[in-house]
């Protein structure tokens, strides 16, 4: 009886730290967006650039762009090797394993640079989105 009260205080121990954990990782603010603001697009040549560092995570996690503009979304990697570095993009049906260190340019063209599009890792875990207006 005394060890199924150890394993049992243990498992609820173990339950309050991962719980825990996936909270802070839930609600932390992000750097780039204390203030409330959100960081946007720039336009060079008529394409809008959008540039987006993967490890760990991607930031920013929102970017504000224009809608209808060509654009260029910059992935950079730099040592990556987590999940952040398998890139999924469901609205335009993209997956790719990125290079642990360099950049990868993902072409949207106007028609597709409108609403919404998100980014995430294969896992789900690390997500970012750029809100086309």
């Amino acid at each position: 009886m005394h060890m199924n009260k150890q394993m049992l205080i243990s498992i609820v121990i173990s339950g309050l730290l991962i719980g825990t954990a996936f909270w802070f990782v839930s609600v932390r603010p992000n750097a780039e967006n204390v203030g409330g603001t959100v960081p946007t697009a720039v336009i060079i040549d008529g394409k809008q650039i959008i540039d987006i560092s993967a490890k760990g995570g991607y930031s920013p996690r929102m970017v504000a762009a224009k809608a209808g503009v060509p654009t260029i979304l910059r992935v950079s990697t730099n040592g990556t090797f987590d999940c952040s570095a398998s890139l999924v993009i469901p609205k335009l049906s993209y997956q790719k394993f990125l290079q642990p260190t360099g950049t990868e340019d993902v072409l949207i063209s106007a028609e597709q640079a409108r609403g919404a599009l998100q980014g995430l890792c294969s896992m789900g875990m690390y997500n970012f989105q750029v809100v086309f207006k």
